[in-house]
This record gives C-alpha cells, sequence and structure tokens, in this order.
C-alpha cells in the first residue's frame, strides 16, 4: 500500500519507548466523544502501534530522536485521537528515558489501577516527565478542538481519573496536573505570545494553517520549545490531511522540508519523522468504482474497519463533490492547483515507474537546456538549471541544478557562476552534445561565451547568428509559448520520459499557467514564491532543441539493414 515513512537515519524500533507507550495506552486510554465515546481504545490498531513506536525512538544515548513529527492521513481516520493518546501519556505517563533494561524490571502504574510492563534486556526504561506543559492549538476562536476533547474526557471519565486529585483540576479551559504541569486548549490569538515553556505542541490539521496569523502560531510555539529542549527533550507533532497545493499552509512547508532531506539537499538530517499514507489513483479513474474503492483501502490501511469505504465510494461518483477534494480528503494524495500547468500524475505517467527507460550513459547523444537566475533583493534567489536530453528517447534529466541552500540569507548567495562553466564543460565531455538552446536573461555574455567556444561544433543551432541563445520572453514570447505547448504535449503522450529526479519534478509541478496575449506561458504562483520553476523551464529548452534535432534527423538509432538473398 502506498505508505511513505521517513525517519532519522539512527531510527531502530528496538530502542524505542513506544513500546510502553502502546501498552500504557491500550490500559488506560479511552476513545473521544462519538459513538465509541468512552470505550476503551485497546486494541490500538498496527499502523499506529508503528507510528508510536517510530514516535518514541532514542538515540544511544537514551534522547529521543524527533523533535517534530508528521502524521497524514485522510479525514475519519482517528489521527486527532492519536494526538492526544500522545498528549495523555506525555502528560501522565512514562514518557522519558530513565536507564536501559537490564531484563526482568517492571514499571507499576502509580496509582494502583494494576497496570504493569515488564522490559525486555536492552530496551529503554521510561519515568514521567516532570512540569509537562501541553499545548492544544486551535485554529479558531473558542475553538477547544478534538484533540482537547479526548484528552478532557479520559480525564474526567476514563480509567485516568484516578490520576487527578481533584474533580476540578480538569475543564473546558485546562487541565491541572499533579505534580505540576498542565494541558491547554489554545487559540491563534493566546499562542501568538512568547514565553511558554512548552514540552509538547499539538498542531491537528495544518494544512489549515494557511494564514499569516496561523503560520506566526506555529513559529512561536516551536520556538518555545527551543527552551526547553535539553532537559524536557520537547517535540512537536503535527497532524494532518493533504494540504492544497499553493497555499503555503504549514503541513505543505513540512512536506517541502522532507523531500529536500530525501533528495540530500540539506546539509543536516532533521529530527522529524514523517508518516504519511494515500491512495494512488488518477481523475480518469475515478469512474471505475473497484480502482476508487482500491484507493480507498490503501489511503485508510488500518482504519478502513470503521470507515464507510461503500458510502466514500458513492460520495467521490456524487457530481456535487469537485475531484480536488475527494483527492485531499479521502484519497488523502497530493492535487494539483488549478491553475497548474501539469498535474502530478500526468508527470508521474511519463517517469520511471510507468515507462521503462534505459538509464542516462557516457556518449549517449544528448541535447542540453539552461535557465539562470541571478541574486534576489529579496525573499527566495531563484534557482539555475542545466537539464539535458536524449535525443534517442527524449529522456529529460538534470545535468545539474542549483538552488538556494536552506537557512543562507538572500544577500549571501548567488548562483555560482564558475560552477555553472564547469558542469556545461563536464556536459560537453562525457556526452555528445548535438544542440544546446539557453535563455541569455541576465546571462548574456556567459551565454556569448558559449556560443564561441560550443556553437560552431553544434550541429543544432537556435539561429545562424546564436545558435545558443533561445529568449522565452520578448519578441521570441510566440516560439516560448509554442515549445510550452510541444513540452506539455509530449508529457500527456507520454513521447517524454524522465528519470524520476525529485528537483526536476518539483520545478514542474510547482509551475502555473499564465494567460498573455502570446498565448499559454507559465510563471511561478507569485513572484517571491520560494518554490522554482527553472528546471522546467531549462527542460523545455532542452526539448525543443531535441525536437529540431530529430527534425534534423540527427541522433536518432540507425535503422538496421538486413541482407537477404534474391533468387
Amino acid at each position: 500500500m502506498p505508505h511513505d515513512v521517513v525517519t532519522h537515519p539512527e531510527h531502530d524500533r528496538d530502542r524505542s519507548l513506544g513500546w510502553l507507550a502502546v501498552s500504557w495506552l491500550e490500559f488506560f486510554a479511552v476513545h473521544g466523544p462519538g459513538d465509541v465515546g468512552g470505550e476503551s481504545c485497546a486494541p490500538i490498531i498496527d499502523e499506529y502501534c508503528a507510528f508510536l513506536v517510530d514516535l518514541y525512538a532514542q538515540d544511544t544515548e537514551g534522547r529521543r530522536l524527533y523533535d517534530h513529527a508528521f502524521l497524514s492521513r485522510p479525514k475519519g481516520a482517528a489521527k486527532s485521537e492519536i494526538a492526544s493518546y500522545i498528549g495523555l501519556f506525555e502528560g501522565l505517563g512514562p514518557c522519558r528515558f530513565d536507564g536501559w533494561a537490564s531484563g526482568g524490571e517492571v514499571f507499576r502504574d502509580p496509582w494502583g489501577q494494576g497496570f504493569e510492563y515488564t522490559y525486555q534486556p536492552g530496551e529503554p526504561m521510561g519515568k514521567v516527565l516532570k512540569t509537562p506543559e501541553i499545548r492544544c492549538v486551535a485554529t479558531e476562536e473558542g475553538q477547544a478542538g478534538l484533540v482537547y476533547d479526548t484528552i478532557l474526557l479520559n480525564v474526567t471519565e476514563g480509567p485516568l481519573v484516578a490520576a487527578m486529585r481533584h474533580r476540578d483540576d480538569a475543564g473546558l479551559t485546562r487541565i491541572l496536573i499533579p505534580g505540576g504541569g498542565k494541558i491547554l486548549p489554545i487559540s491563534a490569538s493566546s499562542a501568538s505570545k512568547d514565553g511558554g515553556k512548552e514540552t509538547l505542541v499539538l498542531f491537528d490539521e495544518t494544512h489549515l494553517y494557511n494564514k499569516p496569523e496561523l503560520r506566526q502560531v506555529y513559529k512561536t510555539l516551536t520556538r518555545n520549545l527551543r527552551k526547553r529542549r535539553k532537559s524536557a527533550q520537547t517535540f512537536a507533532l503535527e497532524t494532518s490531511t493533504m494540504y492544497a497545493p499553493g497555499e503555503d499552509s504549514i503541513a505543505e512547508q513540512t512536506y517541502k522540508l522532507v523531500a529536500d532531506a530525501v533528495a540530500g539537499k540539506l546539509k543536516k538530517h532533521p529530527r522529524q519523522l514523517f508518516d504519511h499514507r494515500y491512495g494512488s489513483i488518477t481523475p480518469e479513474e475515478l469512474e471505475d468504482e473497484d480502482k476508487v474503492r482500491q484507493a480507498l483501502t490503501e489511503s485508510y490501511g488500518d482504519t478502513a474497519a470503521w470507515n464507510d469505504l461503500d458510502g466514500l465510494v458513492e460520495a467521490i461518483a456524487d457530481p456535487r463533490n469537485d475531484v480536488i477534494s475527494s483527492f485531499r480528503y479521502w484519497f488523502n494524495t497530493a492535487t494539483s492547483a488549478e491553475n497548474a500547468w501539469l498535474a502530478k500524475y500526468e508527470w508521474d505517467s511519463c517517469g520511471p515507474e510507468v515507462l521503462d527507460t534505459k538509464p542516462i550513459q557516457p556518449n549517449d547523444v544528448i541535447v542540453l537546456g539552461f535557465d539562470g537566475s541571478r541574486k534576489r533583493r529579496r525573499g527566495v534567489t531563484d534557482a539555475s538549471a542545466l537539464i539535458g536530453c536524449r535525443v534517442a528517447d527524449g529522456l529529460v534529466f538534470p545535468v545539474k541544478v542549483w538552488e538556494q541552500p536552506p537557512g543562507v540569507h538572500t544577500d549571501g548567495w548567488e548562483v555560482p557562476e564558475h560552477d555553472v562553466e564547469a558542469a556545461v564543460r563536464k556536459a560537453f565531455t562525457d556526452f555528445r552534445v548535438v544542440g544546446f538552446y539557453a535563455d541569455p536573461a541576465r546571462w548574456e555574455s556567459v551565454v556569448a561565451n558559449w556560443e564561441a567556444r560550443y556553437g560552431p561544433h553544434l550541429l543544432v543551432k537556435s539561429t545562424g547568428p546564436h545558435p545558443i541563445e533561445w529568449w522565452m520572453t520578448g519578441e521570441r514570447a510566440t516560439k516560448s509559448v509554442k515549445a510550452l505547448e510541444e513540452f506539455e504535449n509530449a508529457v500527456l503522450d507520454q513521447q517524454l520520459r524522465h528519470d524520476g529526479d525529485p528537483t526536476l519534478t518539483a520545478h514542474v509541478l510547482n509551475a502555473r499557467r499564465r494567460i498573455t496575449t502570446k498565448g499559454v506561458q507559465i510563471a511561478k504562483e507569485n513572484p517571491d514564491s520560494p518554490n522554482k520553476i527553472d528546471a522546467a523551464v531549462a527542460a523545455v529548452l532542452a526539448w525543443q532543441c531535441r525536437l529540431d534535432a530529430v527534425a534534423k534527423g540527427i541522433g536518432l538509432p540507425r535503422k538496421r539493414r538486413v541482407a537477404a538473398r534474391l533468387r
């Protein structure tokens, strides 16, 4: 089933307090408000047991591996309830490292309720956190939220009533933890103030954190967590359904951070746990009930047992429910913005998981496309990209893409010209380059030098006087519109293929349609957006160069002639 789990390189499930957490919760925790409210949560389904074990993984020194966790599930998959259970364990349970077990040691609850847990040899043992400060964040004023409501029900009606000293210690506005500490529901306005000493912050449905005030809440509270991180090993938990692309929600930012980590773009692997389950389906397959049901089974996983999948199939078929909402809320899968140039499933359809493609090899006949940028006064500097395309089969691949590294201030970084020059030289050394199109904007002198150095040897030329220069704007805008259309059609018809590179994929999916007097062009979602498209532009140039090469019969496989005896 489609299920992406990203963990730290040192992750080891045998070195986790999560096994203790699961046992403790199955003994004490009950379901929150609803049809089964007040009933025991035992047994916790396997995939959420796995998440808890991952969440409480320890390093070799007995410290938490993760200071941030992200759980992504479709609507109705009880992700908020899992968040509330984590809040309970952090507030009242043995949630912090207390040494390594020799084997046979027993943890017993301090309230005499009969809970016992026997440690295995080498297993981390747990102790209660001193003065826990837990925040359950609500996105709207006056809203406590399901997470807090479930915690409150547990300490007022469930077995954990025994843990509370006084009945009035738990109410709609706060829960006072015996021995010190509290659990609070907080809204955007009250959470925007610095000064807290939180040990855990529960951010529910962070795809809704798409407004400046909510993003500021997130920044403030995660900053507060650093105050006690060394002593209390603080952390934040996000739960969310799939975000709407282009809104720059906190959920979208987290997805991008994890994608950058997986792609190796970060200098240091973040202490981030990421767990995302989704259904694999395309819009064209929505009319096939069997495929819809299969995708729902994938997205809901073990939680399908208590969800009405037949009802969801009917809801998805209802024309009053838009496709984008179905993909986000029920399949929990990425959609494209309404003005997206290409949808993810369209781009994926010509990737390595669908098309059988031979990897790029030295001495392959290729063409190149380049789109460059220079320093920005504000925001994130645009990227620069050198993209190749094998003429024989249309395989598009990145030679190199230069992006502003995360955390580097704009004033301190711009694309290193010497590195670009080196990458171009290496491409001409490693491959048989027959054509090279480059948008010269802000790189006029560099492109002119390339034309002098490489132009005479190229079999495919942009124009006679300028074999490499290929403006994407200005007087050439009409040709740019045509080149974009050719690229899009090649993707839709699976004539183009790509190697699945995550950076190229991100740039293509970041591109937005812009209607101009010349036709459809592409741009970022807004001029200051950190989501870049330069590799997509370079890929369009490479593809156009490839089309021009094919039109001249350059670089295509030679047809084999078979000799036959004539009678």
